[in-house]
């Protein structure tokens, strides 16, 4: 039985991302990701003005004459949503939780998904994998994914970014679309990650909350873990405390941008409280432009 609270939270979800969807993403959408994904058709003979890089060696050496492949565009793409639950994604300082950000997100790109004929699946991971639901199309299928992102409890607390990039490869076959939505705080997942990029089209969606990079001095605090249990009290009145604490994260952020570019992966950083179409559209435009 599904909670009324959260039927009504999926409902606000899609009336919220569908009128965005329709009136921008859409376009975006369609633009960055339709012909990116090609699919083999034949080979035929090389022709004056075909692309070298397309010459097929194998059938050349065999016959004694140039050949070359065509390829044409993917009627459909395949989206997959890989979506962090771990204990870390419930905090949030303004308005909502990062693991909320996360479900609108996911909301809004499965329904442009949709609206472009294309199937969306969803791997919702923690320190394991949690839940896996194949790719399909359609609006109830978009709807039943929501409701698995903002319902589901997850059995473990931590974050395993690695294990749930390997479970996609091994149980996603054919080239795909993805979406990491997570914050990342998670360790040695940047080869997977390369692997992954490899094989798929991989986006990272980064996500922060504004307390996470810079403390108010409201005296002593109590902290939690929420992903270890490890517990701390700190005195965010002291000056010399909260300067190193947001050197520590300036750090790790600028540590994480520097590895998401060496490995090329397409990534922006979307933060609580804040508008995430406008982050999103633009990584969209960055990505046409690349192209």
């Amino acid at each position: 039985m599904i909670p009324k609270e959260i039927i009504k939270k999926v409902r606000q979800i899609e009336i919220r991302t569908k009128r965005m969807v329709n009136d921008i993403l859409a376009g975006e959408y369609h633009s960055v990701f339709k012909g990116r994904g090609m699919e083999f058709s034949e080979v035929r003979e090389y022709t004056l003005g075909d692309d070298i890089r397309t010459i097929d060696w194998n059938v050349t050496a065999r016959t004694g004459h140039l050949h070359v492949k065509r390829f044409v565009e993917e009627r459909e793409l395949t989206v997959m949503l890989l979506v962090d639950a771990s204990g870390s994604g419930r905090f949030g300082s303004v308005g909502q939780f990062k693991s909320e950000l996360g479900a609108e997100l996911s909301a809004l790109l499965a329904f442009a998904a949709i609206k472009n004929n294309d199937r969306v699946g969803l791997i919702v991971f923690t320190d394991r994998i949690e839940k896996y639901i194949p790719p399909k199309k359609g609006r109830k299928h978009v709807l039943r994914l929501i409701r698995e992102v903002l319902a589901f409890e997850p059995q473990g607390r931590g974050t395993n970014v690695a294990e749930a990039l390997d479970y996609l490869a091994r149980v996603q076959k054919r080239r795909s679309v993805v979406f990491l939505i997570s914050d990342l705080l998670s360790k040695s997942w940047d080869q997977a990650l390369k692997i992954a990029n490899r094989k798929h089209d991989v986006v990272t969606l980064c996500l922060e909350d504004p307390r996470e990079q810079e403390l108010p001095p409201v005296g002593l605090v109590h902290f939690e873990d929420a992903e270890t249990g490890e517990a701390v009290v700190i005195d965010t009145s002291d000056r010399e405390v909260r300067r190193r604490l947001e050197q520590h994260t300036r750090a790790q952020a600028e540590a994480l941008e520097r590895t998401l570019k060496r490995l090329q992966v397409d990534h922006v950083h979307i933060t609580t409280g804040q508008d995430y179409l406008i982050p999103l559209v633009q990584l969209f435009e960055r990505r046409a432009r690349s192209y």
